[in-house]
Order: structure tokens, then C-alpha cells, then sequence
């Protein structure tokens, strides 16, 4: 494509934080800073003193301490940002005190509420005196089992404003699922809601509860939330349990000042492979990581309602929750996207104003093959930028945007991980959007794509790394006293540089494609694939609704398998497997083309919706899939054990 997707006009670039912040920079240094271009080199060249100059644009909270505001900076991990500072999360995010809304919620169930920055602030200081009340005091865990919900981010600003480290997942995991996690951090506190909807049905958890507190010694207070009307009796049933109640004096909480580095939050691998990893992610490296992705890669302003659909066992909701910072309203949704049908969300960004719409690529894809279409339906006037993220977007996908939901919006595919709590690539507000693009690195993240033997690639696949140290890498593991495994996920394959695991290439605008992880990767005849290239021709195809590709060890050597899920009334005959063959290779090479396609009825995936290949990958060797808890829906694994189409 020789023409981008989309271009801001000159009032949007002018009005930007992009515009406001390289002329800051530009007056400081006695030298204009070019856009979004010159920040970002500005950041790698200088990255203490960028991150100086972000923390006082950003009018962050708290003292910054003196320079240096980086110390060993040749060192990753190893390196500190702001050695000197002292700060709270929770105060940086509760900038407002008054009767102006904070936080929109929806559920499924048809509940609608606002929460004023008073009442958030009420709610805070609630739980923080709650909290207080079973001994919890700085480094203590505070667990929770929430929706997306108002009292999610209360309860988590709550543990913040003390020092203590929160650590949420969903209430649909098992009860396996969650001991696996939170039996690993000992917590002092566990915030669970009475109940959920989903799908059109209330799911009641005081069973799963029950099993849950009996196995967590070490807690001193169980906080019940209401959202099925049943928190009283859930209380009553528990051992140390009460029922949160909302306060009715105003009140505002306490802020411990704190280190830095001090640890905010407890984040988890997927979990697939194993017990998942309990990633330790700190205060002010979030604080600074997400502001600088809120405002230089979002352009977020306080007049803003921005959404992500995220549950509390995804960053994506730690991310969202920290756009307080930058005084936006949160718009919050708890429920399945398509009940009753696939228009609530859109219904929500017209109701609601909705500026910012954040969403997975798979909702994207989703959406495309149910036909929707958002322009003809709905107004969408407020709609300025749609973030996507957890797979790579495809190129019809980005066509899609552009043709079915509004054609003057900034789509801005954005990839990071849990790992960092952030993005390494992701959108840049004031430049072009090219077709199948990732538009470029974010602020001080030094991202480059290496070759297997460690050399930089200007063109071509390789391993998307990071070369220079950045605020949210994690601090540690925990139960990890010596560092060896957080050594090993990160640093062991290249010595002092970042290996993210993804597989991708440069492009000639300055962004990025990423082609899907790279312990994912296929290698037939030793030749690398990414999958997202098999599924960008395979889902395009209107029999597909979905695919799963691994590679299969086959006669010393891997083939390409693709498992498909049909369309109502399709069937994988001859023709279908031809036409399938037919367009993996028109698209891509021959060595894409599949050696066996299989049809099935369901691909399991994780609890954040992401497919999962490696835990097929290891059901079709008849290896264990160590943690089936992981997933949202494990029983789709037994649909690939032993296949007779696999053994020839």
C-alpha cells in the first residue's frame, strides 16, 4: 500500500501532548525536538533526563529526589530509575476530589452506575481502613476476585495508598486456578466478589470461596463485595469475612510516600506450561510507563471516557486503571461482549461518549465475521482512537476498522506483555496508520529485531528484543530469591538485552509486525513462520471462524498443522482443505501450507482470551499440560488427544 490507512489533521497534531512535550524539550535544550520521532531518540539517547522531563510535564506526585534519576543504567537488569524519589501510586491516580464523574460502569446484568471522584476517594479510604483493621501494612498482599468493577479499582487503590501489593484475577478462574496464584503470595487480604453474569446467567462463588479461603492460611480478612445482592450471606458463611459496604462520609485516604521501586502489583504468566510465574511490578515504574504510553502513545487527556474491555486477570486493566492519571474517566464493562448480541459495546461508546475504545484483536475478528457494522448502526461522534491488542491485527482487520466501524479514527495496534505491564510498540498519535502496522516504538523502549546469532536486523523476521533498560521491568519474581529464573525468561538467551519472545520484523514507515510468540514459531525444514501469517489467510476465508496452527515433530522433522473451527453448515470436505491450501500459499509461501488440516469444535485459550498453541502443541504429543486451570475452557484440549488424522 503506498497511501496510509489514516493521517490526523493539522488542529490534532497541534493540540497534542506529542506538540506540547517536544516543545518543552525543545525550550529546555535550547534546540527544537521534532514529534514523536525526536522524543523517542531524545529518550534513548538521554533516557534519565527524558524521564525527568515526563515526570514534571506529567506533574507527577511526590518528590523526585536529586539527580542522577538513572543509576546503572549499563545494566539490565540492574538499573534504577529515580533512586531518590519517594511516591504513592494511589495519590498520583486520585487527582480529583469533586462531584465530576471517575468511573462509568456496565454489566451485562443491566447495572448501570456512576462513581464520582468524591465516592471513588469515600471508597478508598474504606478499604484502606479495612485493610488497616486485619494488620496490613507496607509489602502485605491483597488478593482479590473481581469483575471490572467500581470497587476492583477502590479496593486496589485502597492496598496502594498503604504500600501494600495487589494482585487481582477474574471470577471465572477455578478454584485451582486462583491457589495456584495466590497461594504462592501468602496474602493478608482477600477482596472477592458474591457473585457474577456472564452470558445471561448469574454465576453465585461461594462454593469456589469456601475451597479458596480454607486453603489460604494466611489470611486475616476476607472482604465480600455485593454484586448479586448476596454479599450478606456470602459473609456470613465465610470465616473472617465481612461485607463491604460503601462509606457515607466523605473521606479521603492516606498516602504512604514510598520508594520508587517499592513494589504495586503481583502480575502472573499465562501459566500454561507450568505454575505461573508471580511477576513483581513496582510503583513508580508503572506510574511513569503508563503515563508516558497514556499521553505520548494515547494521547489522553483529562476530558477524555476511555475503555478497555479487560478483565481483572489482564494487564490491560491495570493499564486502563492508571488513565486517573491523566484525570480521564474510566468507562468500566464487566459481561461477555456479544449478550445479547454484539452491539453492547458499541451501544456503551455512544451512550457514554466513549473516546478511547480498547479491545483484543480477536473481538476485532470476532466482530468482522458476525457482520457487524458498527458506521451504519451507530453515531460513534466521540470515537477518536481504537486500541487493539493480545494477537497481532491483520491487515483485513485493520480494512475492517477502516470500512465497518469509522473512517476517521486513530487504530492504534498496540503489543506488550505482562512481562512489563506496558508496550514496547504501540500507537503514535500524530503520524500515519499503514495497513497491517504497528506504528512505531514507544518512549524510551530501545526495541530492535535480532537475528538468531544477536546481530541487529534493519529487514527481515528475528526476535523483537530491547536493548536499553526501561522503569517497569519487573523487580523480581517472587518466591525467586536469587533471581535465577527471572534471569532466565529475559536475559538468558541474549546476555544484558531484553528477549521479549515475539517474532517480528521492522517495517520501512518505523513500525513493527509481529508475527506471533516465538516459542510458537513453526520450522518446517528448519524455515521460520510465524502463525499469524496462516491465520491472517485462513480467517479471511467465510467458511473459518476460527484456526489453531503448531507444528508437529514428524519424521525428523515439524510439520505445519492446522486445526479450523467451522462455520454453522461447513464442512471440511476435499474442496474446502483445497481452497484452504489454495490460499496459505497465494499468501504467504508454499512452506506455509499445512501438512494436515483437522476440523474441531472449540480452541482452548486463556483466561484473557488468547489462544493458546503451546498447550495444543504439547496435547498432540501426548505430553501433560501442566496447568489446565490456565485456561478458560480446558475441556477443548481433549478434543486434540490421539488423533487419527495425526498419525500418518
Amino acid at each position: 500500500m503506498t497511501t496510509p490507512l489514516w493521517q490526523p489533521d493539522a488542529t490534532r497534531i497541534r493540540q497534542s501532548h506529542i506538540s506540547a512535550f517536544a516543545r518543552r524539550l525543545g525550550e529546555t535544550l535550547g534546540r527544537p525536538i521534532e514529534g514523536y520521532d525526536g522524543i523517542h531518540g531524545y529518550s534513548l539517547d538521554d533516557p534519565a533526563a527524558f524521564w525527568s522531563a515526563l515526570w514534571d510535564y506529567a506533574g507527577v506526585r511526590g518528590e523526585k529526589g536529586a539527580s542522577p534519576f538513572l543509576i546503572d543504567a549499563e545494566r539490565m537488569p540492574g538499573a534504577r530509575f529515580f533512586p531518590g524519589a519517594r511516591l504513592n501510586y494511589a495519590e498520583n491516580l486520585l487527582v480529583k476530589t469533586g462531584d465530576a464523574t471517575a468511573l462509568v460502569f456496565w454489566g451485562e446484568d443491566k447495572v448501570r452506575r456512576r462513581v464520582s471522584w468524591r465516592e471513588l476517594n469515600t471508597a478508598t479510604a474504606g478499604f484502606q481502613a479495612l485493610y488497616r483493621q486485619a494488620g496490613v501494612v507496607a509489602g502485605d498482599r491483597v488478593a482479590a476476585i473481581m469483575p471490572n468493577m467500581p470497587e476492583a479499582i477502590a479496593g486496589m487503590l485502597g492496598a496502594a495508598a498503604t504500600g501494600a501489593i495487589w494482585s487481582s484475577c477474574s471470577p471465572d478462574f477455578g478454584a485451582s486456578g486462583v491457589l495456584d496464584r495466590f497461594g504462592q503470595i501468602e496474602p493478608k487480604v482477600l477482596v472477592a466478589v458474591d457473585g457474577y453474569h456472564y452470558n445471561g446467567k448469574p454465576h453465585r462463588l461461594l462454593d469456589k470461596l469456601t475451597e479458596i479461603v480454607a486453603r489460604l492460611p494466611s489470611l486475616e480478612r476476607v472482604i465480600i463485595v455485593p454484586y448479586l445482592g448476596e454479599a450478606d450471606a456470602v459473609a456470613a458463611a465465610l470465616p473472617k469475612a465481612v461485607a463491604w459496604r460503601q462509606p457515607e462520609a466523605a473521606a479521603r485516604p492516606d498516602f504512604a510516600r514510598l520508594p520508587f521501586d517499592h513494589p504495586l502489583y503481583i502480575l502472573y504468566s499465562s501459566g500454561t506450561t507450568g505454575i505461573p510465574k508471580c511477576i513483581v511490578h513496582t510503583a513508580g515504574g508503572i506510574l511513569m510507563k503508563h503515563l508516558s504510553e497514556h499521553l505520548l502513545s494515547t494521547d489522553m487527556h483529562a476530558e477524555d471516557r476511555l475503555f478497555y474491555f479487560s478483565t481483572c486477570g489482564w494487564m490491560m486493566w491495570n493499564w486502563l486503571v492508571s488513565g486517573l492519571a491523566a484525570g480521564a474517566t474510566l468507562l468500566l464493562y464487566d459481561g461477555s461482549p456479544f449478550h445479547p448480541d454484539g452491539n453492547v459495546l458499541f451501544d456503551y461508546a455512544d451512550a457514554e461518549g466513549m473516546t478511547v475504545f480498547g479491545t483484543s484483536a480477536k473481538y476485532i475478528d470476532a466482530a468482522r465475521k458476525a457482520g457487524l457494522r458498527p458506521k451504519d448502526t451507530h453515531r460513534l461522534t466521540t470515537l477518536r482512537a481504537l486500541c487493539s491488542t493480545g494477537s497481532p491485527l491483520v491487515a483485513e482487520s485493520f480494512d475492517y476498522v477502516y470500512d465497518a466501524i469509522k473512517d476517521d479514527i486513530h487504530l492504534a495496534s498496540i503489543s506488550g506483555g505482562t512481562d512489563i505491564c506496558g508496550c514496547f510498540v504501540a500507537g503514535v498519535p500524530t503520524n500515519p496508520v499503514w495497513r497491517g502496522e504497528i506504528q512505531g516504538p514507544v518512549p524510551g523502549m530501545a526495541v530492535e529485531v535480532w537475528d538468531e546469532a544477536g546481530k541487529k536486523l534493519e529487514t527481515g523476521k528475528g526476535e523483537l528484543v530491547c536493548v536499553k533498560p526501561f522503569p517497569s521491568m519487573p523487580l523480581k519474581f517472587w518466591n525467586d530469591p536469587d533471581g535465577t529464573k527471572y534471569h532466565k525468561a529475559y536475559f538468558a538467551r541474549f546476555p544484558g538485552v531484553w528477549h521479549h519472545g515475539d517474532y517480528a520484523a521492522m517495517t520501512e514507515h518505523g513500525g513493527m509486525i509481529i508475527y506471533g510468540r516465538s516459542d510458537a514459531t513453526l520450522n518446517p525444514g528448519g524455515v521460520r513462520i510465524g502463525t499469524a501469517e496462516i491465520y491472517r489467510q485462513v480467517e479471511s476465508l467465510p467458511e473459518i471462524q476460527e484456526a489453531i496452527v503448531v507444528g508437529q515433530d514428524f519424521d525428523n522433522d515439524v510439520r505445519v498443522v492446522l486445526f479450523v473451527v467451522l462455520k454453522n453448515g461447513c464442512v471440511l470436505d476435499q474442496a474446502l482443505e483445497d481452497k484452504i491450501k489454495s490460499r496459505i500459499r497465494s499468501g504467504t509461501t508454499p512452506r506455509h501450507v499445512p501438512a494436515r488440516i483437522v476440523a474441531v469444535r472449540d480452541i482452548p485459550r486463556t483466561k484473557s482470551g488468547k489462544i493458546t498453541e503451546l498447550a495444543v502443541r504439547d496435547v498432540i504429543h501426548g505430553r501433560e499440560v501442566k496447568n489446565r486451570e490456565a485456561l478458560a475452557n480446558p475441556e477443548a484440549l481433549d478434543l486434540y488427544k490421539d488423533l487419527a488424522e495425526l498419525r500418518s
